[in-house]
């Protein structure tokens, strides 16, 4: 995830999400985004006029499009894909991360959710679609490895909906153990669903 090679608005943009996925939105202030960026605070309102809401916004759509792109990763990596393996990779990022740096982030689009989807229609609405966003590419990949068509969204959120819980309880209890957990419980239903095709 790093930043560099960014010009001040990508690295804002990242910088936010980054704050995001540590502290939450409310605990994010503008200023802080700048510092953790590098950049000029007077950048913010020439970059982000509509203030912290269209930055925040557009955190999450990058956040999106990072976990979109981070599938077709894991899937070139694969020399076999299946729907198991493809979500074992997708919540391997997470023990790996929580196994280096610890338990201190999460993801900016569930830390944005729990903040804002009452108090902002803009983040709310920009939540949904990193979402949907993500969503896109794990059911194209599963309706590839065999999964039928109509369930293949159903299961991709399965899948989504699954990490992100795992995530928090992970975060809570310091421990990776709900991680594992729904990548042994989730991974023979998944592969089921191919195998049935």
């Amino acid at each position: 995830m790093a930043a560099s090679g960014r010009g001040p608005r990508e690295r804002m943009v990242f910088s936010a999400a980054q704050l995001i996925r540590r502290d939450g939105v409310d605990a994010t202030g503008m200023r802080d985004v700048a510092a953790h960026a590098g950049a000029p605070r007077g950048s913010l309102q020439h970059y982000f006029p509509d203030g912290k809401e269209q930055l925040v916004g557009e955190a999450l759509q990058w956040a999106g499009r990072y976990a979109a792109k981070k599938v077709a990763r894991f899937l070139h990596g694969m020399e076999r894909p299946t729907p198991g393996a493809l979500f074992a990779a997708m919540v391997g990022q997470w023990t790996d991360e929580y196994a280096a740096a610890g338990f201190a982030a999460g993801c900016p689009v569930a830390a944005a959710t729990v903040d804002c989807a009452e108090s902002s229609e803009r983040i709310r609405k920009a939540a949904a679609d990193a979402f949907a966003v993500w969503t896109q590419p794990v059911a194209e990949a599963l309706a590839g490895m065999g999964v039928p068509e109509e369930r293949s969204v159903p299961l991709a959120t399965l899948m989504i909906s699954s990490l992100e819980g795992a995530i928090l309880i992970a975060r809570a209890e310091r421990d990776v153990r709900a991680l594992t957990t729904v990548v042994r419980e989730l991974g023979p239903l998944l592969d089921a669903a191919a195998a049935r095709a």
